[in-house]
């Protein structure tokens, strides 16, 4: 005879219960998300004022990608969800020397926002802030020396940080526009951030 399937909460959906935090395996399994700023804003409609939240978030995998987006919403998790979904879509990769700090020193400048970063030596850490360290540090950099000589305002910084980091490029890449071994550009190299690693690239160039 056949049973008569049971009402209510079962094991199955104690299971589902019990796995909805659990880690997805995934691209997005490893992304590190970090909330930058919130704001309140306002929209003067007929009825009087409308408020909702604008959140910028910066996302990584700490392995060299990176991305930022904002969103808006009436409510601060669904415009956190927006600017999660589009730092997403907006990641880029930057190459890192020893998997822990920059190739070479760069700048970026957006609007009033103008920042400065340079390679370190091990052992530094991120000597950074703000805006600028929440990039960095989901870009999976361990070692860095970052100044921001400009405007404060987290969307500017954040802008400047991401045109410094879009024109980092490794000797490989650098060898390889100008028809050149590796070694022979890292022979030339005596700013003391790094290992000696000339053999190493030689001999996966």
């Amino acid at each position: 005879m056949a049973q008569t399937p049971q009402r209510g909460g079962g094991g199955n959906d104690r299971n589902r219960r019990d796995n909805r935090n659990a880690p997805v395996d995934g691209p997005d399994s490893d992304i590190v998300e970090k909330l930058v700023h919130i704001n309140r804003v306002a929209a003067t409609v007929k009825g009087g004022r409308r408020f909702s939240f604008a959140a910028l978030m910066v996302v990584g995998d700490g392995k060299g990608r990176v991305g930022f987006g904002h969103g808006k919403a009436r409510e601060v998790p669904e415009a956190i969800r927006k600017a999660t979904e589009e730092a997403k879509k907006t990641m880029i990769k930057v190459p890192l020397r020893e998997n822990r700090t920059l190739h070479h020193d760069g700048s970026g400048r957006w609007g009033a926002g103008k920042i400065m970063m340079r390679a370190a030596p091990p052992g530094t850490g991120v000597i950074a802030g703000g805006p600028m360290r929440a990039v960095l540090e989901t870009l999976g950099v361990q070692d860095v020396v970052g100044k921001s000589t400009g405007s404060s305002n987290p969307y500017n910084m954040i802008r400047a940080t991401f045109e410094a980091l879009k024109v980092q490029s490794s000797p490989r890449q650098v060898a390889s526009k100008r028809g050149k071994k590796v070694a022979d550009l890292m022979g030339r190299r005596n700013d003391g951030a790094s290992a000696p690693e000339a053999a190493p690239e030689a001999q996966e160039a």
